[in-house]
């Protein structure tokens, strides 16, 4: 398998919780069993080598893979916040299923856990960096953490703008579909503000606008009728559905208010534009002219994650999971109504590694998400929007020269400021001496980002277009990792992680 040694453009994270929104009463918190079987019995993994200058063809998503590695230490990403690659493998290995390598992206399993950076006071970004050395020689786990300030109280926010794009094709009959969004949109309109306002737009194989926008002030039983009264009909027309949402979303835009197009699908489309930039074009104006992000839910035991992840990415947005009733509620009452406001527009980060220090690096995941370092400072390049209460955390595995000593790394990220669009940016420095001697003695939040990142790498493994981190453990070993930082951690989310990478273990043997 051809490897590089990633110099320059590199991919991109972000803002941890949501680019959206929250209300109901938002927490902080943001296949082949033969390759498992390999898994299972490893203590640890060689360190990935990668030739300076070489590109890798065999890697997927080439399209996202056009900018040549640059002759030096730079590593250049538009920030992202998507966690649904985490659920949909949660949901598929509780189902005795293992995912599709192709559905694993690192980078959302990461992000799907709180975090301990500090926050700034006001708009815009700290910067943490720090890392601990694994027990590869000579490589270390590397992680950038971002944070925006911490949302205000709901009363606080600006109004919003919410346009629902609701799947009622055939497939959105099976429990946990249409009728999970519908009790969940339910409850949401309940918690909304009187001053926000509510569209609906479905589609199956054509699309239709069931609700203009209205102001939820004296009409929650005409929003409720309208939810209540959807039922699963014929085949799947995205297309349709995001052009009609996004066309409703213009004739209703709201000043001073945080305008939002929110697709709730199984992203299953068979009928229509079934290409993401295709769909993504027809809709730029509003997209671009008017600030209107994509927000994408999905549902379904059977999900297009692909096409739902492209079309987020392309939208400037993000995408999340659900699979059950507390996941719903969290995202349509919690991340919803609150973080409605942006923090930060055109949001990019760029990681500049010391050559007198560092010998060879990698980032762990983004792989859609790089950007050409020279476009940093151009703020015509797009970028990731971001939202209050949000963390964003890149992870690097990183090679530093034997004996090497001082300055390893500086972070900065730069954004413009979401009503004047003046730029600015922050930075963090990491020296030799702050990385922790052992991972595994490390501070609990960052073992968190690490054994997400290795059972990631686990469910990619036997693709062998990956790479593998150095130092990774057993499964066997992570889970426990896992069970022990749940205690000390008291944090139910990572609970749950212990409980899926067990769940894999059994599958693959």
């Amino acid at each position: 398998m051809e490897r590089h040694r990633i110099q320059g453009a590199l991919l991109a994270l972000i803002a941890a919780s949501g680019l959206l929104l929250t209300g109901c009463g938002a927490s902080d918190t943001d296949s082949d069993s033969s390759s498992t079987d390999r898994a299972e019995g490893a203590t640890g993994f060689p360190a990935p080598h990668y030739s300076q200058g070489e590109q890798d063809s065999t890697r997927p998503d080439e399209e996202s893979r056009d900018i040549a590695p640059s002759p030096d230490h730079l590593s250049t990403f538009a920030l992202d916040v998507d966690t649904a690659s985490y659920g949909y493998a949660r949901r598929t290995l509780a189902e005795g299923r293992r995912p599709d390598p192709s559905t694993i992206r690192p980078e959302e399993f990461v992000n799907s856990f709180r975090q301990d950076y500090e926050r700034p006071d006001g708009n815009g970004f700290s910067v943490t960096v720090d890392g601990a050395r694994t027990e590869e020689e000579d490589w270390s786990l590397v992680r950038v953490g971002l944070a925006t300030r911490t949302a205000e109280e709901q009363g606080e926010r600006p109004p919003a703008a919410l346009t629902f794009v609701i799947d009622i094709s055939g497939s959105m009959a099976e429990p946990g579909r249409l009728d999970l969004a519908q009790e969940s949109l339910g409850v949401m309109t309940d918690r909304l503000r009187d001053d926000d306002s509510v569209a609906i737009v479905t589609f199956s194989d054509e699309a239709e606008t069931v609700l203009p926008m209205t102001r939820l002030d004296g009409n929650r039983d005409e929003i409720h009728d309208a939810i209540e009264g959807l039922e699963p009909t014929y085949s799947t027309n995205l297309g349709a559905g995001v052009e009609t949402g996004y066309a409703t979303a213009v004739e209703g835009l709201r000043e001073g208010a945080t305008n939002r197009v929110v697709l709730v699908s199984d992203a299953l489309a068979n009928d229509g534009d079934t290409d993401p930039d295709s769909i993504l074009e027809r809709i730029d104006g509003a997209r671009r002219e008017h600030g209107i992000t994509l927000f994408g839910v999905g549902v379904g035991s059977e999900y297009g994650d692909a096409l739902m992840e492209r079309l987020a990415d392309k939208g400037d947005g993000h995408t999340v999971y659900v699979s059950g009733d507390d996941e719903a509620e969290q995202v349509f009452c919690e991340q919803l109504p609150r973080n409605i406001d942006l923090t930060a527009r055109d949001a990019k980060a760029q990681v500049a590694f010391d050559p007198e220090t560092v010998a060879e690096f990698r980032l762990v995941g983004y792989d859609n998400r790089r950007v050409a370092d020279d476009d940093f400072r151009d703020d015509r390049v797009d970028g990731g929007e971001v939202g209050p209460g949000h963390t964003v955390t890149a992870l690097y595995a990183v090679r530093t020269e034997p004996g090497a000593e001082g300055h390893l790394a500086t972070a900065t990220v730069r954004w413009q400021d979401p009503e004047t669009r003046t730029p600015h940016e922050e930075s963090g420095q990491l020296e030799s001496g702050s990385l922790d001697d052992s991972l595994w003695s490390a501070g609990p939040r960052l073992q968190v980002t690490a054994v997400a990142a290795y059972f990631a790498d686990v469910l990619r493994r036997g693709d062998e277009r990956w790479d593998s981190l150095p130092g990774a453990p057993s499964v066997h070993e992570l889970a426990e990792r896992a069970d022990d930082l749940a205690d000390t951690t008291e944090d139910e989310a990572v609970r749950g992680l212990a409980d899926t990478i067990r769940r894999a273990r059994h599958l693959g043997r």
